[in-house]
């Protein structure tokens, strides 16, 4: 009976970086706050390592954080960015390092406002977290880079505007049709750039903004009768108005919010109280693709 290793990579996970652009040495200029979580992974010629523990083709784990920090010092800029510099420099920098990717997490600040009501200005460097992730993950083969941008964890409701009947029905099912419920949901969204993304030029920053807002614009926007209906709505629609775009992943889990019977205390409830449930939950998960789009991979994600 004979082995072989088989696919492997291995990295730094979750280096946390804060950076702070002060815009000033009096300290007294506006603060911007960067803030990022990121995980490098390599591959390459690192069979001598596994097979026989030689690590002459190892850069050590511990390297690929300083790396990450070092590199900030210079400033991060959007983090698809951020990610395509970490990428090429492993792979152009190490001579076993043939694949690199680098899964950025963004932690999204909000600016403070001070004065209200008389007269409100935006404070220099005080801060919010805001609702919602951003994410961006880049793999680069020493030829090709490839980019995906995301949003993870952005918590969306519609009171209305939401139904769910005509399903299948067998002996285990109780539950009931409705013509008008809370559509509540976690939204989780991947999409991809187009063609090899490892060029100078690219708005990441507007390319973000506008498929984070046609994201949200078609959540709204859409009478859903099923929550994989509006899925595939919302991919569409960032897919419509990002020529730049290629393909939409999408994963939504169902936040269910179901009517309280108040009839025990001689009460009606004409859909006003709800019970928020936690778990378990429906999970509904998609793709919606541009037509003639090349199926990327497991390399893209």
């Amino acid at each position: 009976m004979t082995f072989k290793l088989g696919d492997n990579r291995y990295g730094k996970a979750e280096t946390r970086l804060v950076r702070v652009d002060r815009g000033g040495s009096d300290g007294s200029a506006r603060h911007e706050i960067i803030d990022l979580n990121v995980s490098t992974s390599l591959a390459g010629d690192l069979d001598a390592t596994h097979l026989t523990g030689d690590n002459s083709g190892v850069l050590p784990t511990d390297t690929q954080k300083n790396t990450v920090y070092a590199f900030a010092r210079d400033g991060v800029g959007e983090p698809e960015e951020f990610g395509l510099r970490l990428a090429r420099h492993f792979v152009e920098s190490a001579p076993t390092i043939t694949k690199a990717r680098v899964h950025l997490e963004m932690y999204r600040w909000e600016r403070l406002t001070v004065g209200y009501p008389e007269n409100p200005q935006p404070a220099h460097h005080s801060f919010a977290r805001a609702a919602g992730t951003r994410t961006a993950t880049v793999t680069y083969d020493g030829n090709t880079a490839w980019v995906v941008s995301g949003v993870a964890d952005v918590t969306l409701l519609n009171t209305t505007d939401s139904e769910f009947h005509g399903y299948q029905k067998d002996r285990y099912t109780t539950l009931a049709e409705t013509t008008d419920r809370i559509l509540a949901t976690a939204v989780s969204a991947r999409w991809r750039h187009g063609g090899n993304t490892d060029r100078a030029g690219t708005d990441w920053a507007a390319s973000f903004r506008r498929a984070h807002m046609h994201l949200l614009e078609a959540f709204a926007d859409t009478h859903s009768l099923s929550l994989q209906q509006t899925l595939y709505a919302m991919g569409e629609r960032v897919l419509k108005h990002g020529d730049e775009l290629v393909e939409v992943r999408l994963a939504l889990p169902n936040k269910h919010h179901f009517l309280v019977d108040l009839s025990p205390f001689q009460l009606d409830n004409p859909g006003e109280v709800f019970h928020a449930a936690d778990r378990p939950y429906g999970l509904i998960e998609g793709t919606v693709l541009r037509d003639g789009a090349p199926e990327p991979g497991l390399a893209w994600w």
